[in-house]
């Protein structure tokens, strides 16, 4: 015990089992690296971190079942063996060897599924559930994880959204301790105007402003050639040293940001300004800069110009890197918000064709039903994602209840009848039957605890993850398999 209060007299000691030097330290403080820790999980998992994480797992999977229990949800289990759909992720595929040649395909999420539930009277419906999706695996991805998966019927986006405030609040105030004051809403145009992000951060500020009317036309071709001209003000940052200057610039030059420069301003205490580009900008120019920004005597302003929407993403991929040097992204605050009226579909390049933005059943507004045919790309989707301290934790739309809007929008993602029957025409005989207004949610459960945990990877909250090539080193999997598993199956490898 750590407190040393209890002593032990030892009258008899049987060894019960022995035990080999384990290859790192068992102590809170380990010398063992991130590979070897995996190789031998079960005595990763005897350290007191990684205990107290799966603990809280346990935890939070407990109160989201009390919650949702206590709302009249019923959890009910929905199949891992389904129907292939390629649209979206790569599927995992499970050869059949009772149906020779064919295959079922792991589930992405239980999105249909979930639907024909609400069809057959389940009002409220929720399950804990594992989900694949075989992609490029980051901190964040493992190619199995677990949803929080909910769906209502007769509702409209605020019921949903009042609802699963109530499951956020919930989990916070008893896992956490933390009582939740607000959930801000805004849309998403607003989110990528303000943080080039769908997905803020908004522990703290340095919100984008546009300058374009302040600072183009003065002969500065960088700005006057740009789109998009935007900067963001960091508080008491005019003490910032010309070296620490020069390695935010360095920063946004490397491939991960991909801008061209950074320009900066110095709001002086003496009212003065200090710029690198002041061959281009008098005082009274710059100062006009800071009446934009809301700088004050003291504070930085960091400016970036070009394309829109690159510009954007390399400023809020430096804004979180600032917070980051600055302490500004403290794990144990909790700023959570709304992203409302998401584009409902996005146009890909390659395919040269529409993409769902979340996937295929997400209605559109009603109001822009009509745009479908003239102008797609300005249809607004019925969709929000919760967002949390910078990360997506969740997200879900009101879905399509219609069979000939359904029909309308597998047309507008390229499908053609043969194609949608073939995929989901089970849910289109659904709908013949008379299906009621419904939607949900997915939370992410693995990166919800991750967040709760304060900590960035996902990884340290499953008992036995993958590691980044989708290995699991501990048992050696994926691993070849015998000539006599194949020909049962009837596969033969090339």
């Amino acid at each position: 015990i750590p407190t040393g209060e209890i002593e032990i007299k030892v009258e008899e000691l049987t060894l019960l089992n022995a035990s080999k030097t384990p290859p790192f330290t068992i102590e809170d403080e380990t010398d063992g690296g991130e590979e070897l820790r995996m190789k031998y999980r079960y005595l990763d998992i005897r350290r007191n971190p990684v205990k107290e994480n799966l603990m809280l797992r346990a935890k939070v999977s407990t109160e989201t079942r009390n919650f949702l229990n206590s709302e009249g949800f019923v959890e009910v289990e929905t199949p891992y063996l389904i129907k292939s759909t390629p649209e979206g992720a790569r599927d995992f595929v499970v050869p059949s060897r009772m149906n020779e040649g064919q295959f079922y395909a792991l589930p992405q999420s239980p999105q249909t599924f979930k639907q024909l539930l609400m069809i057959a009277g389940m009002d409220k419906y929720y399950q804990i559930v594992k989900c694949f999706r075989d992609e490029d695996l980051r901190a964040d991805r493992q190619p199995e994880f677990t949803q929080i998966d909910c769906e209502m019927a007769f509702v409209e986006q605020e019921d949903i959204l009042n609802m699963f405030e109530g499951l956020c609040r919930h989990l916070l105030k008893e896992v956490k301790g933390v009582e939740l004051s607000e959930f801000p809403r805004m849309t998403y145009d607003e989110a990528m105007k303000m943080y080039g992000s769908d997905k803020p951060d908004i522990r703290f500020g340095m919100k984008f402003v546009e300058i374009n009317k302040v600072c183009q036309k003065n002969n500065f071709v960088v700005f006057d050639s740009a789109e998009l001209v935007v900067g963001i003000t960091v508080k008491d940052g005019a003490s910032f040293t010309r070296k620490q200057l020069d390695k935010l610039t360095d920063f946004v030059k490397t491939p991960q940001v991909g801008a061209k420069g950074l320009v900066y301003c110095k709001c002086n205490e003496d009212g003065t300004f200090k710029s690198s580009v002041d061959k281009f900008f008098s005082q009274e120019d710059l100062n006009n800069w800071a009446d934009e920004c809301k700088a004050s005597a003291g504070d930085l302003i960091l400016v970036m110009a070009g394309e829109i929407d690159k510009t954007r993403k390399a400023l809020s991929t430096l804004r979180l890197h600032l917070a980051e040097e600055l302490g500004l992204r403290n794990p144990e605050e909790f700023a959570p918000l709304w992203v409302l009226d998401f584009p409902l579909l996005e146009w890909d390049e390659d395919t040269k064709r529409y993409h769902a933005m979340h996937h295929p059943f997400t209605s559109p507004k009603p109001n822009d039903i009509e745009k479908l045919d003239t102008n797609p790309a300005a249809v607004r989707a019925n969709a929000y994602d919760l967002v949390l301290n910078g990360n997506e934790i969740g997200g879900g739309s009101i879905r399509i209840h219609d069979r000939d809007l359904q029909k309308l929008m597998f047309k507008h993602l390229g499908f053609t009848d043969e194609e949608a029957k073939e995929q989901f025409g089970f849910l289109m005989d659904a709908f013949e039957y008379g299906a009621p207004p419904h939607g949900g949610v997915a939370f992410g459960f693995d990166r919800l605890c991750a967040i709760m945990g304060g900590q960035e990877s996902i990884r340290d909250f499953i008992a036995f993850p993958k590691n980044n090539s989708g290995r699991d080193v501990m048992i050696d999997s994926p691993s070849d398999i015998d000539e006599e598993q194949l020909k049962e199956l009837n596969i033969k490898l090339r």
